[in-house]
């Protein structure tokens, strides 16, 4: 990642799970595939606020109905 402002607010996977709305598994999965940026830290991740406001404005939809999708699936497999 990009040298960034020591001025920077970053926030953890779980923070930014509980504003999506998503579950923290989710906002790993979209890390690992790379539609979050974040930094690791340690054995933790920190996702820069500017990156959070970036990726909300754009994508908010398509990861609201992405869930929505695999928890539909859960619900018929265990019928």
């Amino acid at each position: 990642m990009e040298n960034r402002d020591k001025k920077t607010m970053y926030i953890s996977v779980a923070e930014l799970a509980k504003m999506l709305g998503i579950s923290r598994i989710a906002v790993f999965n979209k890390i690992k595939k790379g539609q979050i940026p974040a930094e690791k830290i340690g054995r933790a991740y920190a996702i820069s606020m500017e990156d959070v406001s970036e990726f909300v404005s754009g994508n908010r939809s398509n990861i609201l109905t992405d869930e929505k999708k695999k928890k539909s699936r859960k619900l018929w497999k265990k019928s």
